[in-house]
């Protein structure tokens, strides 16, 4: 390969690299979108509203039906495992496995949904109190100690 070669594929492999996508940086001119001074987040009842909701709905749906199939399965993996069958063990394991996660999810669900009811009547009546103005991280965090509800 001669040098003008090596020159030339340099040349093109930077031209490539500069026309790619980059997103581990901000434009110099800080660009990112919309940013409003005097905090970082917006929300309102409607949203903490729905979010509560869904977080409500997708407990009840779970507490309902995510233990459906929990007597059929340690029935054949009891069967199973009389039997001398070495999957009657591991259907028991998956089903030991599925009642501690599916109960983390039920507790997740349930702090989501009892956050957000707490947030909705600590913060009731601030959008108009404030309209306009948001609020920082940090205050939205005081909002969730024990004392803020007193």
């Amino acid at each position: 390969m001669a040098w003008e070669e090596w020159e030339q594929l340099k040349r093109e492999a930077a031209d490539r690299r500069s026309t790619s996508m980059q997103l581990n940086h901000l434009p110099a001119d800080g660009g990112g979108g919309d940013v409003q001074p005097g905090g970082d987040l917006t929300v309102n009842q409607q949203d903490l509203a729905a979010i509560g909701d869904k977080a409500f709905d997708l407990l009840d749906a779970l507490g309902n039906h995510g233990r459906d199939a929990w007597s059929s399965s340690q029935s054949a993996a009891s069967d199973l495992k009389g039997q001398g069958f070495s999957l009657g063990g591991g259907l028991d394991h998956v089903q030991e496995r599925w009642e501690r996660q599916l109960t983390t999810l039920l507790d997740a669900c349930a702090h989501i949904s009892n956050h957000l009811e707490f947030t909705k009547r600590v913060h009731r009546g601030d959008e108009h109190y404030i309209a306009g103005q948001l609020s920082s991280i940090s205050t939205l965090d005081k909002g969730f100690s024990e004392e803020a509800g007193r």
